[in-house]
C-alpha cells in the first residue's frame, strides 16, 4: 500500500467491527495509518482487520467495551503500543432505538444505555487516551444531525448526540494548547445496518415499506441521497490529516444538505 497522508501515524476507531466505523478504519489504513480495530466482538475486529491486511495496510483488532472502564483501559493502552502513542482517535461506537416520553420502565433503560454508550462511552475513551495523544494529535467524535435538532420519540439518541457536541467543544478548548483538534462529525441518514433499522422504524409508522421509506430518507435531504459509509469516512480522514491542522471545535454535518446552519 503506498504511503499516503497518515503514513507513521497509530490510530484507534472504535466500533470499527462494522458500518461507519469499518469503513473509517479502512480509509485511515488506506491513508497509511497502523489502525487499532475497536470492537465489541472478536470476529468483527479480526474481520476488518484481515481486510486491511489484505490491501498491504497495518492493523490490529482490539476488544473494547466503552460502557466498561476496565475494558477501555486495556484497549486504549494496547492500540497505543508499542511506542504508547495514539495520533488520532476516532470515537464511533454507538446504539440508537426510541426513548418515547410516555413511556415506561423500558424507556428509563434504553434512556440510560444510549447516553452510556453515545456520551459517557465517548468521554470514557477520551480520558482513557489522554495520556498517550502527543502534542498535535485529532480526536473526532461521531455525532448525527439529530445532535443539531431534535426527533420525537428519540429523546435520548438525539441528547446523547447533542452532549458529543458540548464535549467536543469543551475539549476542544482544553487542549488546544497542545495543537490538539477535537471536533465531530454529523452525518444524516447513511447506509448502515444501524440505519436501516431506523429508517424501517420510521416508515413503519408511516405505513411504507422498507423500500419506500428507504426512498424517502433520501429525499429528506436536498441532494436526494442515502449517504455511503465512505463518504463519512472521507471527512472523518480529512479532519485527521495535516490540512486540517486549523479545524478544532467544530460540529461538521454532512448529510446532503438536510441542515443548513
Amino acid at each position: 500500500m503506498p504511503e499516503g497522508r497518515l503514513a507513521g501515524k497509530t490510530a484507534l476507531v472504535t466500533g470499527a467491527g462494522k458500518g461507519i466505523g469499518r469503513a473509517i478504519a479502512l480509509r485511515l489504513a488506506a491513508e497509511g495509518a497502523h489502525v487499532a480495530v475497536g470492537a465489541h466482538k472478536e470476529s468483527d475486529g479480526a474481520a476488518v482487520v484481515a481486510e486491511i491486511r489484505k490491501a498491504g495496510g497495518s492493523a490490529l483488532a482490539v476488544l473494547l467495551d466503552v460502557v466498561d472502564a476496565a475494558s477501555v483501559a486495556t484497549g486504549v493502552e494496547r492500540a497505543a503500543r508499542p511506542d504508547r502513542r495514539l495520533d488520532i482517535l476516532v470515537n464511533n461506537a454507538g446504539i440508537g432505538g426510541p426513548s418515547p416520553f410516555d413511556g415506561d420502565a423500558r424507556s428509563d433503560e434504553a434512556w440510560g444505555q444510549i447516553l452510556e454508550v453515545n456520551l459517557t462511552g465517548t468521554w470514557r475513551v477520551c480520558r482513557a487516551a489522554r495520556p498517550f495523544l502527543p502534542d498535535g494529535a485529532r480526536i473526532v467524535n461521531l455525532s448525527s444531525v439529530t445532535g443539531r435538532f431534535g426527533v420525537a420519540g428519540m429523546a435520548a439518541y438525539s441528547a446523547s448526540k447533542h452532549g458529543v457536541i458540548g464535549l467536543t467543544r469543551s475539549l476542544a478548548l482544553e487542549l488546544a494548547s497542545r495543537r490538539i483538534t477535537v471536533n465531530a462529525v454529523c452525518p444524516g441518514w447513511v447506509d448502515t445496518d444501524l440505519g436501516r433499522s431506523g429508517i424501517a422504524r420510521m416508515g413503519k409508522g408511516m405505513g411504507k415499506t422498507a423500500a419506500e421509506a428507504f426512498a424517502l430518507a433520501g429525499k429528506m435531504a436536498p441532494l436526494g441521497e442515502v449517504l455511503s459509509t465512505p463518504e463519512v469516512a472521507g471527512l472523518v480522514v480529512y479532519l485527521a490529516s495535516p490540512e486540517a491542522k486549523n479545524v478544532t471545535g467544530q460540529a461538521i454535518v454532512i448529510d446532503g444538505g438536510q441542515v443548513m446552519p
